[in-house]
């Protein structure tokens, strides 16, 4: 008995959902990114307004004096929606953990000397507050925002705060034996010390700020686009020598995290940028003010951190933060 086996080429009747072929053309097959984002948010049908501000509809567009024609126009560079973030960072966090267990079997930082110690507790280790108060704004970016493509990403990006902040209290309990000590220290700092106050007023009032994409701007371009370098590039390099280099392998992370998200972040304000010349003209005013003020309350941390290489380090800061804007379309 002889049996022929042949193939037969099935054609799908269609390549995606029609929303989304709605948006990139019919019969063009559609990445994982475009299926979990494109028109995803709710535009109709909705129960009821928000209680805490009935004149506005729970997704509404009039929650930023930004404008856009489609706010589906923003696009993450990452092409990150849940199943690739959470994977992604999966990968990350196993090589963080192998860092951390190394450096706890060894004793990296237990030994260090108490002026070592006291400036790691008193510049690096507050900083899980300020990732704290970066994951709250966040958040409040993705409960407000328009649209998947930005609120889904601000949501990312809220959840790798927290992460960060743990990194930074796990860095505190190497320092102190698994003891509350150096963060018992380092939460003293925050809330006390004269060179932390600008910063927290700074973040204090990014509280109360309303414009989620105003809060945006501020939080993710310009004041994580002065602090991160500042701390994670020229304090760290400063002192890491004087680890073994520990920290910075402890620190690898933010570094690394900061680059892929700056991606994000540009690529989301260039295309409101580019959207009008109100857009423009709006995100240059917010901007301006808030970079100014940014690096105001700056200035003595760096001071705290860096001593007499403080002005140089912030004057690179500064001018590489501009070369970026530069790149996005704002004028110096």
């Amino acid at each position: 008995m002889q049996g022929d086996i042949t193939t037969s080429d099935i054609q799908p009747i269609r390549q995606t959902f029609s929303h989304v072929a709605r948006r990139i053309g019919a019969g063009k097959p559609a990445s994982r990114y475009q299926e979990a984002t494109l028109d995803m948010q709710p535009t109709t049908n909705w129960h009821y307004r928000p209680l805490w501000e009935p004149e506005r509809h729970i997704y509404d567009t009039r929650r930023t004096n930004i404008v856009m024609a489609d706010w589906y126009s923003f696009k993450d560079p990452r092409q990150f929606y849940y199943g690739i973030y959470t994977m992604t960072r999966a990968r990350q966090q196993e090589g963080v953990d192998k860092q951390f267990e190394f450096a706890e079997k060894r004793g990296l930082l237990s030994g260090l000397p108490d002026e070592l110690r006291d400036s790691l507790a008193q510049v690096l280790v507050p900083l899980r507050h300020y990732e704290w108060g970066s994951n709250m704004n966040n958040t409040y970016c993705c409960a407000y925002g328009y649209g998947a493509a930005v609120t889904q990403a601000c949501n990312f990006a809220a959840m790798d705060r927290l992460g960060i902040a743990q990194y930074l209290s796990r860095i505190g309990l190497l320092l102190d034996g698994n003891q509350a000590g150096v963060l018992d220290a380092g939460k003293e700092a925050w809330m006390s010390h004269p060179a932390w106050q600008g910063v927290r007023r700074v973040m204090e009032n990014l509280f109360v700020t309303k414009d989620w994409f105003e809060l945006f701007v501020v939080q993710n371009l310009v004041f994580d686009g002065l602090l991160y370098p500042l701390i994670y590039r020229h304090y760290v390099d400063a002192v890491s020598p004087r680890t073994g280099n520990s920290l910075a392998m402890l620190t690898e992370f933010m570094g690394d995290w900061y680059a892929e998200t700056t991606r994000w972040v540009d690529a989301t304000v260039k295309t409101a940028f580019d959207e009008s010349p109100a857009n423009a003209e709006r995100l240059g005013q917010w901007v301006q003010a808030w970079r100014d003020e940014v690096q105001r309350a700056l200035e003595p941390l760096a001071v705290l951190a860096l001593g007499e290489g403080a002005a140089a380090a912030t004057a690179a800061v500064r001018a590489e933060f501009d070369t970026r804007l530069g790149r996005i379309g704002f004028k110096a």
